[in-house]
């Protein structure tokens, strides 16, 4: 489908006061379907009138990352959903995972919603609220060839080195498992890892680890090893108690699943249908 363009925000001053223009665009956006910036539907109230802020940690490929002057992926047209729902255009603010998932930015108005393939967790419902989920997750592991390794006990029996991307639930889940990895601050900086030998081994969202082999240059050097079923869910994140933009996200994605939408934006991202990613 067709996505609603979506802004970027510069946000390297967190949750600090910004002077000047820091806070502007740093790119152009089209408009939204309905025609621009209308008002949002009654009872919704957003930061910036006529935008849907949302705050993402870039890149994340193929969810959100950017291409050319725009940010594009899985959960910017998921997001353009609700926005065109709302008749606004959507706004991008790149901003630490850390500061997205303990609610600290959408608390401090950086942002109306947060979609930056966050799995639902009990711990972050304590911070913010959830939609319904949008995308059924795994993790897997990612190893230079010639490991041998075909499972977490391989990783651990072989005396491997294993990395993790920090504020992570693939972190959390191997960490549950005896694991003590070595921490990286973001995806990109956890490939390098492994490219560079800090890690034999790596833990990561399966669809970003396809997307990765998709690259002559990582599958010429890296396999997967092992897919782990760990039943987790992505949501969009919303500031604790906004029921009416909550109930416009769930609207989106629930009409998006029965009309065909959600179908259509999945095939375009990871060329397969809902259960079948991770099949051969």
């Amino acid at each position: 489908m067709t996505s609603i363009g979506a802004l970027v925000v510069s946000a390297s001053c967190l949750l600090s006061a910004c002077g000047g223009g820091s806070d502007e665009p740093t790119t152009g956006a089209s408009a939204s379907a309905d025609g621009g910036s209308a008002a949002a539907a009654p009872g919704v109230k957003l930061i910036t009138p006529g935008k849907l802020t949302t705050c993402t940690n870039l890149p994340y490929e193929p969810f959100q990352f950017k291409e050319g002057d725009k940010v594009v992926g899985f959960d910017v047209d998921m997001v353009d959903l609700a926005a065109k729902k709302l008749g606004v255009q959507q706004e991008i603010v790149d901003i630490d995972f850390a500061v997205i998932k303990s609610g600290a930015a959408l608390n401090a108005g950086k942002c109306d919603v947060a979609a930056a393939g966050m799995t639902i967790t009990d711990e972050r419902k304590q911070n913010i609220d959830f939609s319904d989920p949008y995308f059924d997750a795994t993790q897997a592991l990612l190893a230079k060839k010639g490991t041998g390794a075909k499972s977490l006990d391989d990783v651990k029996a072989k005396g491997l080195k294993l990395g993790a991307q920090a504020s992570t639930t693939g972190l959390d889940y191997v960490k549950g498992k005896g694991f003590n990895p070595t921490e990286f601050a973001d995806s990109p900086k956890e490939l390098l890892g492994l490219q560079s030998g800090q890690a034999d081994v790596i833990v990561q969202d399966l669809p970003v680890v396809l997307t990765w082999l998709k690259k002559p240059e990582i599958a010429d050097k890296f396999e997967l090893i092992a897919s782990l079923d760990t039943g987790e869910q992505y949501g969009v994140g919303l500031k604790k108690g906004n029921t009416e933009l909550l109930k416009v996200v769930n609207e989106a994605i629930a009409a998006a699943k029965s009309d065909g939408t959600y179908e259509q934006i999945y095939m375009k991202w990871f060329g397969k249908k809902p259960g079948e990613l991770g099949t051969t």
